[in-house]
């Protein structure tokens, strides 16, 4: 577990000693409030319409559907770019810089090489995420959301993070360069994010499967507050499989 520690406090600190850190997290959190602001207007001026009308009935109007669930979809769509961003140097710059052997002559198992640069990779998304509950914090401070809604939606953001995270660290085992290791995972996480698409032409086998696998699907649910063991066993299966083959990835390079 130690080894695992070092590696990943490494890479942080490299994060952060790049602009690629700061960047990211300016950026994740402008587009963040640039949502927020945007759907918190359209709600307001729903309401004043709908309350200027006679015997008109407000009720319906809820936060949770017309701000945070638009909010949390808005921001899983972000992550397609902004994850492969945080990944893409995690094992294609240590061979670009010629480090990949010596972390292999290293007392460091295969593992905790992999392990540690995930949990690097989970810590900066964990964090870009953690800075957007401002924003939810904003709605309780002057309305009155469902919490049980908004902590089972940025529990679906953060284990959408965190499957992404681990498709970038893979294709970052398979290259030298950090472009195309980006590349390469925005492609896999695109290709998870719509799979889902062609479902409704399908037949009935066809769609159960091509449902299943779409992330945007399991997504919804935690959003609209459920949380299935279907839903979670499918984000934690993605996770495992990607972190499986970045270790068969890793071990292959290794007896080049």
């Amino acid at each position: 577990m130690r080894n695992v520690l070092t590696i990943a406090w490494r890479d942080i600190r490299s994060m952060f000693v790049s602009p690629i850190a700061y960047v990211v997290l300016t950026g994740f959190e402008l587009l963040a409030g640039w949502f927020f602001f945007n759907l918190l207007g359209q709600f307001n001026r729903l309401v004043a319409i709908y309350s200027s009308l006679p015997r008109a009935n407000v009720t319906w109007l809820n936060l949770n559907d017309a701000v945070i669930g638009p909010l949390l979809h808005n921001l899983s769509i972000v992550l397609l770019i902004v994850v492969p961003m945080i990944t893409m140097r995690s094992l294609a710059e240590e061979r670009a810089a010629g480090t990949y052997e010596l972390l292999f002559t290293s007392p460091v198992r295969i593992a905790e090489i992999v392990a540690g640069k995930f949990l690097a990779g989970t810590a900066m998304v964990l964090l870009m995420i953690a800075l957007a509950l401002v924003y939810p914090a904003i709605l309780l401070i002057y309305g009155n959301p469902e919490l049980g809604l908004i902590g089972s939606g940025y529990l679906g953001l953060a284990l959408v993070a965190i499957a992404y995270v681990s498709v970038g660290i893979f294709t970052s085992s398979l290259t030298s360069n950090q472009i195309i290791a980006a590349v390469s995972a925005l492609v896999i996480t695109l290709l998870m994010f719509v799979i889902n698409w062609p479902a409704e032409g399908a037949g009935p086998t066809a769609k159960a499967i091509l449902t299943y696998l779409s992330v945007t699907e399991h997504f919804r649910e935690l959003v609209r507050g459920v949380i299935d063991t279907k839903d979670l066993v499918y984000f934690a299966s993605v996770t495992a499989i990607f972190l499986f083959l970045t270790h068969r990835a890793v071990e292959s390079a290794r007896w080049r």
